[in-house]
């Protein structure tokens, strides 16, 4: 059985965004951590601590109609860290 001190969730966003959500996800220092998982359609993980889980669902929702976020299923198979 695995345990994960992190939420991970999934998200689509345009290619020119991502270097933009990595720069305010780490302005907020701790908040919440982005991983790119497909550069050429713009899929990223956002893993958070759960005890932040209200503070990021804000966050996210202000993302959604500043840099066009949008929410995903997670993919089948994920690339190792």
């Amino acid at each position: 059985m695995t345990i994960s001190i992190f939420h991970k969730r999934y998200f689509q966003l345009p290619r020119s965004e991502i270097g933009h959500l990595r720069f305010i996800l780490e302005s907020y220092d701790g908040l919440a951590f982005a991983r790119t998982l497909d550069k050429q359609n713009g899929l990223v993980e956002i893993a958070f601590p759960a005890s932040r889980s209200a503070d990021v669902e804000i966050l996210l929702s202000a993302l959604t109609v500043e840099i066009g976020l949008q929410e995903v299923p997670a993919p089948a198979q994920l690339p190792p860290l």
